[in-house]
Formats: C-alpha cells, sequence, structure tokens
C-alpha cells in the first residue's frame, strides 16, 4: 500500500508512473530476434496443444467481447513466452503492455500501469516470480475484481480510496514455477506449460526464419542443426544467423551440411547440441567430485557460472539427454556422461552412487 497526503498527490503519483518507459528493455531488443517472432497462432510452429487450446479460449473471449482470463505461461527460457502473449494480444485484437517483475520496484510503479491500460488489453509480466509481495497484493484485486485499492494520508487521518480498471488479461511469464506464491498462481484461469521442442518442430522453424532472413539452407543443414538446439527456438535461431555468416565468408552464401560442421565446431559445439560449459560441467562432477552427488552452489564455483544459469540453462538440457540427474543430496552424473567424454569409471554412475 502507498500512502500519501492527499488525493492529488496519489493521483500525481499514478500519472508520471504511467510515464516511466518500464518496458524499455523490451523495446531495445535484438531485431532480428523480432522479426523471426510470429504474429499469430498459425505462424507459431510446435506446441500444438497449447495452441489448440489457445484458439478456443481466444475465440470463446471475442465472441462474448471480453477480455481473456489470465493466463500463466511456464516454461525454460527461450520457448516462447513472450511471443505467446503477443500472439494473444494479436488474436484478441488488443494492445499490449510489456514488463519484468524487477522493474517494478514500487507500487505506484504498478498502479501507474494498471490505471493506464485499455479496455480488454493485455499486460505481460516477465519473471513473475520475483514480484514483490506488496506488488503482488495489489495485483490479488486487480486480477479479481478489477480494481486497486490506494490509501489517502497519513495516521489516523488515513483512508482507501478503490479506483476501478478496465478488465484487461494478466499475463504472468516464470521458468520458476514452484517460486510463484499460491496466493498469485491460483488467481490465473488459463495455465500454459511450454516444453521442449522436438527436431520436426526446430525444422520448421529453422525453415522459416531461413526464408524470412532470405539464406539458402539445405534440408541436411536444416535437420542437423534442428539436432543442435537443445529443445529451444531461441537458440536455434542464434545458430541460424552466425551459420549465416560462416556460409557468407566461407561458402557461396548457402548452409549446407559442411558449413554447419565448420561453423559448430568453431563454436565449440557437438552433435548433440552439448557447449563446451556443458561438457565442462560433467567433467568437474566426474573428475572433482567422483561422479557426484554435488551441490548447485558448490558446482557453480567450480565451473565459474552463475546458479541461475546451471539451474535454468545447463542443467534441463543435460538432464534431459540424460546425462545428468539431481538427487537429494545433489548433481550426479550418468553412465552416459563417461561414454561422451571417452571417460572410464562410470559403472555406478547411473545408481549415483559415489565413487
Amino acid at each position: 500500500m502507498i500512502v500519501e497526503n492527499g488525493i492529488e498527490k496519489a493521483d500525481e503519483i499514478i500519472l508520471k508512473s504511467a510515464e516511466r518507459p518500464v518496458d524499455a528493455a523490451y523495446q531495445e531488443e535484438d531485431r532480428a530476434e523480432n522479426m523471426l517472432r510470429p504474429q499469430y497462432l498459425e505462424d507459431f510452429q510446435g506446441q500444438q496443444r497449447i495452441k489448440d487450446n489457445l484458439s478456443v479460449f481466444i475465440k470463446a473471449a471475442r465472441a462474448r467481447n471480453d477480455a481473456l482470463d489470465h493466463t500463466f505461461i511456464v516454461g525454460p527460457p527461450g520457448l516462447g513466452k513472450t511471443t505467446l502473449a503477443s500472439i494473444i494480444a494479436n488474436e484478441m485484437h488488443s494492445e499490449i503492455r510489456m514488463t519484468s517483475a524487477p522493474a517494478l520496484d514500487k507500487p505506484k510503479d504498478l498502479a501507474g500501469i494498471l490505471t493506464n491500460v485499455s479496455e480488454n488489453s493485455v499486460f505481460f509480466i516477465d519473471e513473475i516470480h520475483r514480484l514483490k509481495p506488496a506488488l503482488e497484493e495489489m495485483l490479488y484485486i486487480a486480477m479479481e475484481d478489477f480494481e486497486i485499492d490506494w490509501v489517502i494520508g497519513q495516521g489516523p487521518a488515513a483512508r482507501t480510496m478503490r479506483i476501478p480498471l478496465p478488465h484487461f488479461t494478466l499475463i504472468g511469464a516464470t521458468t520458476k514455477a514452484g517460486s510463484v506464491s499460491s496466493p498469485l498462481a491460483s488467481r490465473f484461469g488459463i495455465n500454459l506449460h511450454i516444453d521442449f521442442y522436438g527436431s520436426e518442430e526446430l525444422s520448421s522453424i529453422i525453415s522459416r526464419s531461413a526464408h524470412i532472413l532470405e539464406t539458402d539452407i539445405t534440408d541436411g543443414a536444416v535437420e542437423m542443426l534442428a539436432r543442435c538446439s537443445r529443445g529451444t527456438p531461441r537458440i536455434a535461431n542464434r545458430l541460424l544467423r552466425r551459420l549465416r555468416d560462416f556460409a557468407i565468408v566461407l561458402g557461396n552464401g548457402t548452409i549446407t551440411e559442411d558449413i554447419v560442421h565448420e561453423g559448430l565446431d568453431r563454436l565449440g559445439i557437438d552433435e548433440n547440441g552439448l557447449e563446451r560449459m556443458d561438457r565442462n560441467i560433467l567433467r568437474t562432477i566426474i573428475e572433482f567430485y567422483g561422479g557426484g552427488p554435488v551441490g548447485a552452489d558448490t558446482l557453480s564455483i567450480s565451473v565459474g557460472e552463475a546458479v541461475e544459469s546451471l539451474e535454468d540453462y545447463y542443467e534441463p538440457y543435460l538432464i534431459q539427454q540424460g546425462y545428468l540427474k539431481r538427487t537429494p543430496r545433489g548433481r550426479c552424473v550418468t553412465g552416459k556422461a563417461y561414454d561422451l567424454l571417452g571417460l572410464k569409471g562410470g559403472g555406478n554412475a547411473d545408481q549415483g552412487l559415489l565413487f
């Protein structure tokens, strides 16, 4: 709650907060990445179940001339949470306001945005698990009653003023669903969980992106690139742009299988999509900690990488591919990791036993 002297002062704070460029970080995003983002559900590749359900919910909301239910999107980084939020706004023919939870420092920041959204518009908060408790409490009333409470005055003279809001759709995105408080999570009417993409889905994404970038790429190169993209469209598009550079300088402009081999080798990425840091993580657990278990903080210090990067970027793919597993005692490598690195002694690794 915010306590100010007088209604005029409160209104002034709301107006000033609304003028803040809280979504400036999004406006500065890489132009190439934005250019490759699909704008409508029909252009969004993969995640068919999510697309089918969203299509129904959006059509029903438009038929009622109502805002879409508040939507909660969960998934690892780079799978399209922000893209889906933009698509929802486009399909609803609504405007969208974007920000991230760390950018919302005080209740007046959130109040400034909420009091300036339009009817049936979309308000997207990325990393919503990092929202401060005071802001969460303000969102509870805003999401359910489309109102916010504002405290006027101080001490015994303080009183609450309730400000009505237009009906809007809050879209919250997070990589850590377990870190979102239960009261907040329960207020979302639509829950979407985005999974890693398969090779066929990534192949479609790469082919579409290559067409937009006006880059020729062979079918074999598309398949190779899809296998090396860690199930993540953002990585697939990033690698495509880098391989386009190699194709222009080392070839005739067409991305071929030879170009993919050469480019990935120079970038330190193997045919399974593993980077140098992935292999360093596995090797460190084996050579320093006997295959595990080892805690995330200790491993982070050993490899010189932030804990957040380990947990959000490297570990999910290593676990998905069967090279690593989490146990109550820490991280353990599997026998597959020993085979990958050409090391001996992985016979008991699958059981997560100490060596």
